[in-house]
């Protein structure tokens, strides 16, 4: 049995997941999950690594869900809840699953389609509840789950991880960050991404504490969760600090300070996904009394890079290189680095990198280099041991007239100025200087981008000064609240 299953069994009694208003244990979990994969078998003795695709919300039942074809040695293709049709179709068809599963109140939003293709199709419903049959042998070399790159600038690649990759990812954090059975989570995040089914879901359950799940995001609910004092762990992006922040802001004195104390008292909470403003990090620190702890991973290697559990956690750093997988920074020709002071490739290499992208040979051999280190295309720098992201080598590093140019670190520089809440630096092609910087502003009805340049050359060389602006409401993000550069570069074009 793998070993996420052979923990459950530890902790059989105890409380696993909190969700729709209910309470599951992780004995009903393992039920539950056994079940499904009885199911899923059909009276077959295994999967085989068959692809389940699975549209089901946050809760226990997605779990259950996940669980159940890991249970049954099938691959895991999670479906993100919020994206189009089109988008869906395209990962069930790339993976050519052999089952979908839905909850009731996906039916209308796939069915159709299943039934079109002859793909088997599965609501979830009482009915469905088989006795558990014997269940095959899952050897840790399998291949478990299959999840999509973001597909900014081309079709969305499968990363497909085993469960050797899995228990890699999830035991390196269950020990760098310090999880235990007496810990109580909040999930808001997508479960089709790394950062919610590794580092919130399953750290927790390896761990044998409580994962409590919001269907949606809604600052008023998590901060009535926070006030509640069940919780001691939360994990978030940038942006919902940022709303957290703002909610925060229009409350009375008297609500801030309950929860105020009701924050001091949670022993983590982490930011990851997108870089964290200085200004968000110093924000959440006044409020809640807590640095939030800045992390770096991706779909591909889950978590690589944190600042400390215990330590100086640096404000505008990714922190350290977590225990067991290996960093190295390398220039153009994948030369590794003797001063890391400056700027370079971020390579990894360890259990926790994943095994291939979903059929696609030629794509995983030119992102590996040719002694093995994946290359992760993130630029960074190394100050006194920690790391520090510049930017990604396709377009948050800027070349302009000779100069390489971080386009975070002028952000940072904006995101100061009293008038701007939120921005996006990217680069444009331009004849002369090959690329010129271009800022996308969100900020309120005083701002005259025409008085930012002199601020700026204040504080930064003039060839890091943006020559285009565009003023926007908000920002165009991805699910995981990630700006979308190519999309800000497109807003120049119009």
């Amino acid at each position: 049995m793998l070993q996420l299953f052979q923990k459950a069994k530890i902790y059989a009694q105890k409380t696993a997941i909190v969700s729709n208003g209910g309470s599951y244990t992780y004995q009903q979990l393992l039920f539950a999950s056994q079940q499904l994969a009885t199911l899923l078998l059909n009276d077959n003795k295994d999967l085989d690594e068959k692809r389940i695709a699975f549209l089901v919300e946050p809760g226990f039942d997605y779990v259950k869900v996940q669980w159940g074809i890991w249970q049954a040695g099938g691959i895991a293709v999670p479906l993100c809840t919020t994206h189009p049709l089109p988008s869906l179709q395209y990962v069930i068809e790339d993976t050519e699953a052999s089952a979908i599963v839905v909850s009731p109140s996906f039916r209308e939003v796939l069915q159709g389609y299943a039934e079109d293709k002859a793909i088997r199709f599965i609501v979830l419903e009482p009915e469905n509840d088989h006795k558990p049959a014997d269940l095959p042998e899952i050897d840790k070399s399998r291949r478990a789950m299959i999840l999509y790159t973001s597909g900014t600038t081309n079709l969305p690649k499968g990363v497909v991880t085993t469960h050797t990759n899995l228990e890699a990812q999830i035991s390196t954090l269950v020990a760098a960050w310090g999880w235990t059975s007496a810990d109580h989570t909040l999930c808001i995040l997508p479960l089709h991404h790394v950062h919610g089914i590794i580092n919130v879901v399953s750290c927790a359950l390896w761990s044998g504490a409580v994962c409590e799940f919001l269907p949606s995001f809604s600052a008023e609910k998590v901060f009535g969760l926070f006030a509640a004092g069940r919780l001691n762990v939360f994990m978030a992006v940038p942006t919902i600090y940022f709303k957290l922040i703002a909610h925060f802001e229009s409350l009375d004195e008297g609500e801030q300070q309950q929860l105020t104390a009701a924050m001091k008292k949670f022993r983590l909470m982490v930011s990851g996904s997108a870089a964290l403003p200085v200004s968000v990090m110093e924000k959440w620190e006044t409020i809640s009394g807590h640095r939030l702890l800045e992390r770096y991973g991706m779909t591909e290697i889950g978590m690589a890079i944190s600042n400390p559990y215990v330590g100086e956690r640096k404000a505008g750093f990714i922190g350290l290189p977590l225990p067991g997988v290996n960093i190295r920074l390398a220039d153009e020709a994948n030369i590794e680095l003797e001063d890391t002071s400056v700027p370079g490739e971020i390579q990894v290499k360890g259990a926790n990198v994943f095994k291939d992208y979903w059929r696609k040979p030629e794509a995983t051999t030119a992102s590996f280099t040719s002694d093995g280190w994946f290359k992760t295309g993130d630029i960074a720098e190394v100050e006194h041991g920690y790391f520090k992201i510049l930017g990604r080598r396709s377009v948050d590093i800027i070349k302009s007239g000779g100069y390489k140019i971080s386009a975070l670190e002028i952000e940072e520089v904006l995101r100061s100025h009293p008038a701007v809440s939120d921005c996006a630096v990217v680069g444009l092609p331009d004849e002369e200087w090959g690329e010129i910087v271009a800022a996308a502003i969100v900020g309120d009805s005083s701002l005259d981008t025409e008085e930012l340049n002199p601020w700026l050359k204040a504080r930064m060389p003039g060839y890091r000064v943006p020559r285009k602006y565009v003023s926007l409401s908000e920002l165009p993000r991805n699910a995981m609240g990630k700006v979308t550069k190519n999309d800000v570069k497109k807003l120049f074009n119009t």
